[in-house]
């Protein structure tokens, strides 16, 4: 289907486009890759990145996206193939908690639980049925690969995802300014792991649109409720040497300090290997456009 949006931005000087879930950006500056007024201080000169043009999903990628997706390929997530995936303990039954052995040293909160992937996020007796504009979660790296290939994308790299998420400003800290704002994502508020008190609304992943655009460029959810991969090496895992990928953003364990797990914000990072999933991993796609395209998108003036 087709949706077309012409957003235009205060001052008049930007404005973006949305076709089929995807946001046109056309950057107006380098990048200086995880500067902040918080660390700017911190080196002497910073790398600066030409990044060419693009379009963005303007969400995580959905269930009902990533289903309809799963339908049409008969494809089988990483999780399903493992036949287990890791459940964030506040969501796992007592039943199924009591049959699990197994604990990851010094993040006992992640209890690897079989059956769960992507449509039983919790393992069995839990769906997806209710939650179709819920994140995909349980999705690893080479899942998220083949979804954006199966649609003529890709992953986004770390410059393209965070100059998405800086929404065209320079060195903010969030993707709507400076200032951390309520009720703008969804973290963790209270006392980790044992107690989210849910002031933004939710416990644990909320849907997509849960919270207004983050940005100017109308994207959501750039910050908070899920991590999203990208296709940057982030380094190789300390134990198996294998390659590991950059996923940003933080989810909805992560907090506004970084007191515990890590501090919410544009330029939060971690790595992972291309076959790891929990339920706070998610995705969104991009797509490379050429100059013809972005003139045919600009002319539109449909709604």
């Amino acid at each position: 289907r087709m949706i077309l949006l012409i957003v235009s931005l205060l001052g008049g000087a930007l404005s973006q486009v949305v076709e089929d879930g995807m946001v046109l950006i056309v950057p107006k500056y380098k990048l200086a890759l995880g500067r902040t007024i918080e660390n700017a201080h911190t080196k002497s000169t910073w790398d600066k990145i030409k990044i060419a043009p693009f379009l963005i999903s303007q969400t995580p990628i959905t269930n009902e996206e990533f289903h309809e997706f799963v339908a049409d390929q008969s494809f089988v997530s990483e999780a399903e193939k493992f036949k287990w995936s890791f459940v964030f303990q506040m969501f796992v039954p007592d039943k199924i908690k009591a049959t699990i052995t197994d604990s990851i040293k010094g993040a006992e909160w992640w209890m690897p639980v079989e059956g769960a992937y992507w449509a039983y996020p919790a393992g069995p007796g839990s769906s997806v049925e209710k939650k179709q504009n819920h994140p995909a979660v349980h999705i690893s790296y080479n899942d998220a690969v083949e979804y954006c290939s199966h649609i003529g994308g890709r992953l986004p790299t770390e410059p393209e995802w965070e100059y998405a998420a800086r929404g065209g400003h320079r060195d903010q800290i969030y993707p709507w300014g400076n200032d951390f704002k309520k009720n703008r994502m969804n973290i963790w508020e209270g006392n980790f792991p044992t107690e989210n008190k849910g002031k933004d609304g939710f416990i644990g992943v909320s849907p997509v649109n849960s919270f207004k655009p983050q940005n100017d460029f109308g994207l959501y959810d750039m910050v908070g409720n899920v991590w999203e991969w990208t296709s940057s090496v982030f380094g190789k895992d300390p134990h198996t040497r294998q390659p590991q990928y950059a996923l940003r953003g933080g989810s909805y364990i992560d907090s506004k300090s970084g007191k515990f797990n890590h501090k919410a914000d544009v330029t939060t990072r971690m790595g992972n290997t291309a076959d790891a999933g929990s339920d706070n991993i998610g995705f969104r796609c991009v797509r490379d456009v050429s100059e013809e395209e972005i003139s045919r998108l600009n002319s539109r003036d449909e709604l």
